[in-house]
């Protein structure tokens, strides 16, 4: 019997605390005089009223949340925060219409970046800070977060951090839950002030400074500008941008491990070293067509090289140069790029680097295998064999990712949309990244597809998210038969 008042309960909490990140915003209505204080007072209000009812109307029930209940918390405070977070955009007027409002908040939640905005720059100041805000909440997962501060209100959180971590690994930087998400967090804070401060320094304004930062951390790929990171056209502020991307990208367990030292359990993760080897011969591999099909002088076809390729790895969507203009074939690869992710443990989307290590070395080994059929041949991956039970969910994961992909663009395509354009799309909203190819291009944006076809990619950004099987599974009648 699934628990529905303690996941009322808990989804109270999760709303009263998207209200109060709402409030921050607020600062810089007053500070710029951009007016959209009202707007912004009144969302963090009703989110914050809406979550108390919840919560302290369930206050005495039942803490103990099972798997099932779980799934269940996660797949529906992604809906509902898209929801409440949608109230700022449709009370200011900035998007009127629900299916805008919807996909930008859906875009920002999910770290996707993905925008129907034609000018940013246009957007109350609040507003703007809201928009990245929805981008850094997103990033590590709201559920983590909760995860650290629940336990304080008595409330678990296990099941809570395995609903939102479904990928292949299960490292714990502490044997206690709370413990492990208190620590990633103070990571993931300290990276962005870090971040923020080099910005600065770097000659972005103060506010500036602060937005990009957020996005950047998350991996979201929002910007204060309608040219993205190509307004800061600025050696610095860029490298600067491409190393905390990288960093963002990295299994946070893993950047805990650097700060602290420790260097061996770094470079003991095959994911790490995967991700950084693979990385950098696809930057030396593209750097040198885009730089004779460029015409720029070699750093500046090396840093936009650079730049787009650790920004589509990691999901970010950050753009420093149309790369659709270097010719069909470096196209293609760019967009390849849409299907690698970061890491596991990052806030990065996408298939994820592990899981497409453990697919090739169980395929190199598939065939050492066959040439020697009663040989024990293990799986390794960090120097621990994998069992068969994660080869199986690897596989099937890549199954269904791709079979996402084909249906989505079959949807799009019947819908009316051009085959790149319906290919690029759903990519980039299943991967959680941002721009593509076709009319959503790295100059492009999605303001111009229909209501439906937005909604219908809010469904795919949540999707990719929660890596399909958070939500898939709560649509399996195994998942409500009684126990």
């Amino acid at each position: 019997m699934i628990h529905y008042k303690a996941i009322a309960k808990v989804m109270g909490g999760l709303l009263m605390l998207l209200g109060i990140l709402m409030l921050p915003g607020i600062a810089f209505s007053f500070y710029y005089k951009s007016g959209d204080q009202v707007p912004l007072i009144y969302s963090a209000f009703v989110s914050v009223a809406m979550g108390a009812l919840l919560f302290f109307s369930f206050s005495k029930q039942d803490q103990n949340i099972r798997k099932r209940e779980g799934y269940l918390i996660v797949a529906l405070s992604w809906i509902f925060m898209s929801i409440f977070g949608m109230m700022p955009y449709l009370v200011s007027g900035t998007l009127p219409q629900i299916s805008d409002a919807l996909f930008e908040t859906v875009s920002g939640l999910t770290t996707t970046g993905a925008s129907v905005l034609n000018d940013i720059e246009a957007l109350p100041k609040g507003i703007l800070f809201w928009r990245s805000m929805t981008q850094w909440i997103g990033g590590l997962g709201i559920i983590v977060l909760t995860v650290a501060i629940f336990p304080l209100l008595g409330i678990g959180g296990i099941e809570l951090f395995v609903a939102e971590s479904p990928g292949p690994t299960s490292d714990k930087l502490h044997p206690r839950i709370r413990e492990t998400a208190k620590r990633l967090w103070y990571v993931y804070v300290g990276l962005t002030a870090l971040c923020a401060l080099l910005y600065y320094l770097g000659g972005m304004n103060v506010y500036d400074a602060i937005n990009h930062s957020l996005t950047t951390l998350a991996t979201g790929g929002f910007s204060t500008k309608n040219a993205s990171m190509a307004y800061f056209d600025v050696p610095f502020i860029q490298y600067v941008a491409i190393l905390f991307m990288f960093i963002a990208g990295t299994n946070f367990t893993v950047v805990y491990f650097a700060l602290m030292g420790k260097f061996d359990k770094v470079w003991k993760s095959d994911e790490f070293k995967a991700y950084v080897l693979v990385v950098a011969l696809i930057i030396i591999g593209l750097a040198i067509p885009v730089y004779f099909l460029s015409g720029n002088v070699l750093e500046k076809a090396f840093r936009d090289t650079a730049f787009q390729v650790v920004s589509l790895v990691t999901t970010t969507g950050f753009v420093s140069a149309d790369y659709t203009s270097y010719g069909h074939g470096v196209t293609i690869l760019f967009f390849l790029l849409l299907f690698v992710g970061g890491c596991a443990g990052s806030t990065a989307g996408g298939i994820k680097f592990i899981r497409h290590l453990t697919f090739f070395k169980n395929t190199i080994l598939e065939f050492k295998r066959i040439v020697h059929p009663r040989a024990v041949v293990p799986l390794k991956i960090n120097s621990e064999r994998v069992t068969g039970k994660i080869i199986t969910h690897i596989m099937i994961f890549l199954l269904i990712y791709l079979m996402v992909f084909v249906v989505g663009s079959v949807v799009m395509s019947i819908v009316g949309y051009d085959m790149l354009t319906s290919f690029g799309a759903v990519a980039t909203c299943l991967g959680n990244v941002g721009p593509a190819i076709g009319r959503v291009g790295p100059l492009d944006n999605f303001s111009f597809l229909d209501p439906f076809t937005k909604i219908f990619l809010c469904l795919i950004m949540l999707l990719g998210r929660l890596e399909l099987f958070t939500i898939l599974v709560v649509f399996t009648p195994y998942f409500w038969r009684a126990n």
